[in-house]
């Protein structure tokens, strides 16, 4: 299993991001959470941040919408040309469809669901994603405390994806640490959402360095 570091510039700061994204080439990807107030109690990122965000970049960006309304807005980040665009479960009316038109747009396709929502209504959904989103704090803040009571939620996906097949990548956001990325991996995490754990080390890269090698003792290869 390939262990992914998704570094959340929610904890960046924000007045010197170009600089601060810039500090990220040793990650995989740079996660994007992009908040309208509406579905989330936070006001984040736009398109223009996002494009802004896409020029400046050294890896690719993993945009999270926490929107109302995702089946609308989602395929316009994929445009932008984000590598992978996850919208919630509990904001979209058609997933399958929103889906399809992101990976129509050359982006991979996510869905996350928060954690009181149950994933069983959408496993038959696996074949259509490249990507679920198991938030394990309440989305709209960072700096939450990690919440091990949705890990059975992620060994529930990871038997699933197992059983269709695929490159179908299992993602956590929330609470991602040094002691808690094992928890995680062991339910069958593969890709790993980390902010202050990240941005508030004395040394970025390894603070990454050291996520990736916290998560890999622990991974799930079942």
């Amino acid at each position: 299993m390939t262990v992914r570091i998704n570094p959340s510039i929610l904890s960046a700061d924000f007045v010197n991001l170009q600089s601060e994204v810039e500090r990220l080439s040793s990650a995989d990807l740079v996660h994007v959470d992009v908040m309208d107030n509406h579905f989330v109690p936070n006001l984040t990122f736009g398109p223009r941040m996002v494009e802004g965000l896409q020029s400046v970049s050294p890896v690719p960006l993993d945009v999270h919408l926490m929107i109302s309304d995702a089946d609308r807005w989602a395929p316009g980040y994929a445009e932008l040309g984000a590598f992978s665009v996850t919208f919630h479960a509990e904001a979209a009316a058609n997933p399958r469809a929103t889906a399809r038109a992101l990976r129509e747009r050359g982006a991979r396709a996510g869905l996350a669901v928060k954690p009181g929502t149950p994933i069983e209504p959408y496993l038959d959904l696996v074949p259509e994603f490249d990507q679920f989103l198991v938030m394990t704090v309440e989305p709209g803040f960072g700096g939450q405390s990690f919440m091990p009571e949705t890990m059975p939620k992620l060994r529930v996906l990871r038997d699933a994806v197992s059983r269709f097949g695929g490159d179908v990548w299992l993602q956590v956001d929330g609470g991602i640490t040094v002691e808690t990325i094992g928890v995680a991996a062991d339910a069958g995490a593969d890709t790993f959402v980390a902010g202050s754990s990240v941005f508030g080390a004395d040394s970025v890269e390894r603070a990454i360095d050291d996520l990736r090698a916290a998560a890999g003792a622990h991974r799930h290869d079942g």
